[in-house]
């Protein structure tokens, strides 16, 4: 069992969100980054999907009230238990009192706390992703307060600790780049818009404004201008989906995007780089690749291969 000591309300429990529920009108919600969400799992034997803790503002802090094991996935800034520095990406085992402090990354928006067996909420609707909007599910249907109290789904299972894992971006992303790549496909309105801003739209940085969230990030540059003006009618709309207001300026539909939408659908972030895009923090730049369908397939699988091998490669250090 937990204590939160430290945090904001927009920390919260997620999973790897809700599916099949579109159509009575409920989003996927789910964590931001679902490849730390599972990497993290893997690190103390847990389901992939296994329910954490969704840290997006720093300094947070907790106490442990048992002695319990844990893991840290997400982002790379500092993580101590007590006064002791860990390693990013880390399990280790805490005692009774201790504390452990998440600090903010310097690339990362998101860091996850993982706990043996994921977090103990209940299951609605076939996940434990706090739907905010909704209010329910996680927590009480809300984001962690200080004084909010959490368990462990398996608190007595024998976990093997101090052992991790290389970050994710060595492999995917460059943590140095100013300007972070994302690649899209291009969808169902992309040609309802001149040649000069869908041209534009590949060339020009983005940036993420303060105004972004999870449920959408809002972006700014040189606004794309449509052929005519459209009305449209309300259609269904998934993460990753880019949509265009009438200003011009794109957002790109998160984790709490709602399961319907009236605006132009100009792109949709593929499926492999929405973990990436959850890690980029308001305020920095994004650059739209183009990219086939062939091709966002064979990112997914290349993101799927690698949890295998992760996978395989902690249950040889427990051998060890």
């Amino acid at each position: 069992m937990i204590e939160i000591e430290k945090t904001t309300a927009l920390t919260s429990v997620q999973d790897l969100g809700r599916e099949g529920c579109l159509n009575y009108g409920v989003g996927r919600a789910g964590a931001m980054d679902s490849l730390a969400l599972q990497l993290g799992n893997l690190l103390l034997g847990n389901a992939p999907g296994a329910a954490a803790i969704e840290i997006p503002l720093f300094p947070f802090r907790v106490r442990f009230l048992e002695d319990c094991a844990f893991a840290v996935s997400g982002n790379d800034g500092d993580v101590l238990l007590d006064d002791r520095l860990l390693p990013p990406w880390w399990a280790a085992q805490a005692k009774a009192g201790q504390t452990l402090t998440v600090k903010a990354s310097r690339y990362c928006a998101r860091a996850y706390l993982h706990l043996p067996g994921g977090i103990d909420v209940p299951e609605v609707l076939g996940s434990r992703s706090t739907q905010l909007r909704g209010e329910f599910g996680g927590f009480h249907g809300r984001g962690l307060h200080k004084g909010d109290r959490l368990a462990a789904a398996e608190p007595q299972r024998r976990v093997k600790t101090d052992l991790g894992i290389a970050s994710p971006w060595l492999r995917f992303a460059d943590l140095n780049a100013e300007v972070q790549p994302v690649r899209v496909l291009a969808a169902g309105e992309h040609f309802a818009y001149t040649a000069e801003s869908r041209a534009r739209f590949w060339q020009q940085d983005w940036r993420i404004t303060p105004q972004s969230n999870r449920y959408g990030y809002r972006l700014e540059g040189e606004p794309l201008v449509a052929l005519e003006t459209m009305e449209m009618r309300s259609h269904g709309i998934v993460p990753g989906v880019i949509q265009v207001p009438h200003n011009g300026q794109p957002i790109i539909q998160m984790s709490d995007a709602q399961p319907s939408g009236g605006y132009p659908k100009f792109a949709t972030v593929i499926e492999a780089d929405l973990w990436l895009l959850g890690q980029i923090p308001p305020g920095r730049r994004i650059r739209f690749v183009e990219c086939n369908f062939a091709q966002a397939r064979d990112a997914w699988q290349t993101q799927q291969d690698y949890i295998q091998q992760v996978r395989k490669q902690i249950k040889q250090l427990n051998r060890a």
